[in-house]
């Protein structure tokens, strides 16, 4: 089978490693547990070239070629694959589809406060908290059970994302009560999908550095 074609964001400062953002490695982490192959080209999102805004006239990552045609948006992208190749199967069972969907929003809203009495940390422990007693009250060790599924390749990168920027820009860390995010949290990142796909730190630390300066 040849190589799927997929455009990602490069790492900010260094246009020819792999860059931070969570929803090209969600893709790429789809493609890893699906065991098909794939050739990545590094877009530089502070000077795109014009090859890829032909392709992509929003300038978005990611952006797939599937079927000849290039298709933006993670979401999108996601449901054509389980479609294409279904094995193995990654689908998400429809009630555990938004487990920890709110997770993300509530970060960025932390990450980026300058009020540190306006609450958005609480807010964000209050959507751990929520997981944390999903995945406590499941069996698992992954959201809808003993097997891997989407909403878990969803959550990987944004929790990584969490804790390595709120641990450098808030020396924040997930609570100790919340056992089960943290373990749940290792058990992903420690699979060999997400060693072969993640941003190094210092470059998620540094994809962050806009936003939080703003």
């Amino acid at each position: 089978m040849a190589a799927l074609e997929i455009c990602v964001k490069a790492a900010v400062g260094a246009p020819d490693v792999l860059g931070d953002c969570p929803f090209s490695q969600r893709v790429l982490l789809t493609l890893e547990e699906k065991k098909l192959p794939y050739k990545i080209h590094l877009i530089n999102v502070s000077d795109k070239p014009q090859w890829f805004l032909d392709i992509s006239p929003e300038g978005k990552v990611p952006v797939m070629k599937l079927d000849g045609k290039w298709v933006a948006d993670s979401d999108v992208i996601i449901g054509i694959l389980e479609e294409k190749y279904p094995e193995p199967s990654l689908k998400t069972p429809p009630e555990f589809a938004s487990v920890g969907s709110k997770i993300f929003s509530a970060f960025v809203t932390f990450l980026t406060s300058k009020d540190p009495n306006d609450g958005s940390d609480k807010a964000l422990v209050n959507e751990l908290e929520a997981l944390d007693n999903h995945l406590k009250t499941h069996a698992g060790p992954f959201v809808a059970g003993v097997k891997l599924t989407g909403v878990d390749l969803s959550l990987a990168p944004k929790l990584y994302h969490l804790e390595i920027a709120l641990g450098h820009y808030k020396k924040w860390s997930v609570p100790e009560s919340l056992a089960n995010v943290r373990s749940y949290s290792n058990a992903l990142f420690s699979r060999e999908s997400f060693e072969k796909t993640k941003a190094k730190k210092e470059f998620v630390v540094a994809g962050w550095a806009s936003e939080v300066n703003k």
